[in-house]
């Protein structure tokens, strides 16, 4: 039986502790990697930030995962027996398709700046994890680049230097530790046509890589059967494995404003706008959730050629709990975000708001990939 990677993203789990979040398995509150371990989970992401924080210290939140956090997570979990995903975000905070901001140390470099800032801080950091002791089993170059990186420079259409850039750091990587097997991850893992057009231009332009990583989520891209013809078409045509690097799925509508003791101004609530909701294929409750998850891991499992070789649910511990949300007040600044700040994620999490373990985790725990 071939490998398949089940895979939590639990880059805000030292966060959460600290605000003190607790979970809970069929009553029994148990630590959240024992959990993940008895759930068949194996491998934990983790991004990476350069500074999240402003010029006067203050935190940018979300985990704040700089260096020492990601270090520090890492060997927690490493120490548990899991391998690791790092998650190179090339930015101070959040980097995806609506926003890729160069960090601040960097903001009045130049493209070949960049180009060697990236190969730098890549070669710097990979060493500094793996001296520290953490299992680095796989690392990804970029967050969600759909639309580039390190804008303005970075910014699609410039295959050039967003080659350039993920060129760099894949370079780095290489030069660090060449066993160790890299990704490169765009969102909106169900647009066909966005993947032929953006690896057709990295191809021809970037160094070469290990797996395409993709982020699907139901409200936001599409159909499942528009990822199945996706992955399906990815692997026929360039040969590569895919992993989808970032996954999850609501199991309520039910609002968390009590557990966050934030005022409405001062949350965002849920991304899961009830007219977003209304296109999806499974409904946002507890068994809809858990009857995604199965239909989800079995289109991952048989992609064509044996090519699916995984997921990572996103962050599926983040309940809500006061004191951790996805921004601060220095990070909407940063940002230049309007807010406000709070959990957007709470009702997409493997737990439900008091921490206790969802039929959807079970339903990971169980699933097993046979050889095609």
């Amino acid at each position: 039986m071939s490998r398949f990677i089940k895979g939590m993203d639990l880059s805000t789990l030292l966060e959460l502790e600290h605000c003190g979040a607790k979970y809970y398995d069929h009553g029994k509150e148990r630590d959240i990697l024992d959990i993940m371990r008895d759930y068949d989970v194996d491998t934990i992401r983790l991004r990476l930030w350069n500074d999240p924080y402003s010029e006067t210290g203050e935190p940018y939140g979300a985990g704040c995962n700089d260096l020492a956090e990601t270090i520090a997570i890492g060997k927690k979990v490493s120490d548990a027996g899991f391998g690791v995903l790092l998650n190179f975000h090339y930015s101070d905070f959040w980097a995806d398709p609506g926003k890729q901001i160069k960090p601040k140390a960097w903001k009045d470099f130049d493209a070949d700046q960049l180009e060697q800032a990236v190969y730098e801080f890549t070669r710097d950091s990979l060493r500094k994890v793996l001296e520290a002791g953490v299992n680095v089993t796989m690392i990804q170059v970029g967050n969600e680049v759909t639309n580039g990186l390190l804008w303005p420079e970075g910014l699609k259409p410039n295959y050039d230097n967003i080659a350039r850039f993920i060129s760099s750091g894949i370079r780095a990587c290489r030069a660090v530790k060449p066993e160790i097997p890299l990704m490169i991850h765009l969102d909106n893992g169900g647009n066909n046509e966005m993947y032929r057009d953006w690896f057709d231009h990295y191809m021809e332009r970037g160094e070469d890589f290990d797996y395409i990583g993709l982020s699907y989520y139901p409200f936001w891209h599409g159909t499942l059967q528009m990822l199945e013809d996706n992955m399906n078409d990815m692997a026929a045509r360039y040969g590569k494995e895919l992993i989808v690097a970032e996954v999850s799925m609501g199991y309520t509508m039910e609002d968390y404003k009590q557990y966050e003791k934030l005022k409405d101004s001062e949350r965002k609530g849920y991304a899961t706008k009830p007219e977003l909701v209304a296109k999806i294929e499974y409904p946002m409750t507890v068994q809809g959730q858990a009857d995604f998850t199965k239909d989800f891991l079995n289109r991952v499992a048989h992609v064509r050629d044996n090519k699916g070789l995984g997921f990572f649910w996103w962050e599926p511990a983040w309940i809500p709990v006061h004191g951790s949300g996805w921004a601060t007040p220095a990070s909407l600044k940063y940002m230049n975000d309007p807010g406000p700040c709070g959990n957007e994620w709470a009702n997409q999490a493997l737990f439900d708001y008091d921490g206790n373990v969802l039929p959807a985790l079970e339903v990971i725990r169980d699933f097993r990939k046979q050889d095609m």
